[in-house]
């Protein structure tokens, strides 16, 4: 795990890390900028202040830190931690922080701990939440390794808490936000290690400038520039209260052959909307 210092996300050392020498070449403005907008200040002094924290620990930590008001419907829904069964979780993603910590806080704490993200090796950088991840970086060199690390989380002993369609809701032509198409990796794993999927519903969105700029960065740009303003999105959210709705876990023997796995996951997709 990384050791926590007072300068955990260190800007100027991940430009060092990524551009090598030419690193010094970046303009400075562009730079502080970035440090502005992925509030490393701010960030840094909220993991010096909660070092001593980790895991479902850290998470609710964050809850609070970010002042965030959970509204719980459905909590009855989550299968007793004593079953003996292990379950896949599958939520919307419309926040793409938020979302994340407080999903784990209530899914950690009913399952004392005993769940895995499937997560963008990026947020690895953060130490409290690192014992929790299976680390996915579908961009960079891990991309090979993507099945390994899928296949690892389902044969472990521990719950799955899955975001199937990879990056945060999108605003739609109608001008709803939701998530793009979900992945059907969920599906065939469930089957495959026979684990019940129990959807989640999560409220709340982002700014208006954020949406615009995913739909232009999606359509025209090679990378997603939008993930660089996900901080800044989240900390415009401090303080807000967001709706959790849990359904009723889903039989892995519902996912059969009469649907291809990509239909199935638009099947679940839709009943998590449903909620």
């Amino acid at each position: 795990m990384e050791q926590i210092t007072e300068k955990t996300i260190d800007i100027d050392n991940i430009l060092k890390d990524k551009m090598g020498t030419k690193a010094k070449w970046m303009p400075r403005p562009l730079v502080s900028w970035l440090k502005r907008i992925i509030h490393q200040d701010e960030v840094n002094a909220f993991l010096w202040e909660s070092r001593g924290k980790v895991g479902t620990d850290w998470l609710e930590e964050c809850v609070r830190y970010l002042q965030m008001t959970l509204e719980v419907k459905g909590r009855e829904n989550l299968p007793d931690p004593e079953d003996g069964r292990l379950y896949t979780f599958v939520s919307n993603h419309p926040l793409g922080g938020e979302d994340g910590v407080a999903l784990g806080a209530i899914i950690g704490r009913h399952y004392h701990s005993r769940f895995r993200y499937l997560v963008n090796d990026l947020l690895m950088n953060l130490p409290g939440l690192a014992s929790l991840c299976i680390p996915i970086n579908k961009t960079g060199h891990q991309s090979r390794n993507f099945p390994a690390m899928v296949k690892a989380g389902f044969e472990s002993q521990n719950h799955m808490l899955m975001y199937p369609a990879g990056i945060c809701s999108r605003r739609q032509k109608d001008g709803t936000i939701r998530d793009i198409a979900w992945s059907k990796t969920f599906i065939q794993k469930s089957v495959e290690y026979q684990r019940d999927v129990v959807p989640i519903h999560f409220s709340g969105q982002n700014s208006n400038f954020f949406y615009r700029l995913a739909n232009f960065s999606d359509k025209h740009l090679p990378f997603n520039l939008a993930m660089l303003f996900l901080v800044d999105e989240m900390y415009k959210n401090v303080g807000k209260t967001f709706e959790v709705r849990i359904g009723k876990p889903i039989p892995w023997q519902t996912f059969d052959k009469s649907k291809s796995p990509q239909q199935w996951a638009q099947y679940v997709q839709d009943i998590a909307y449903s909620l």
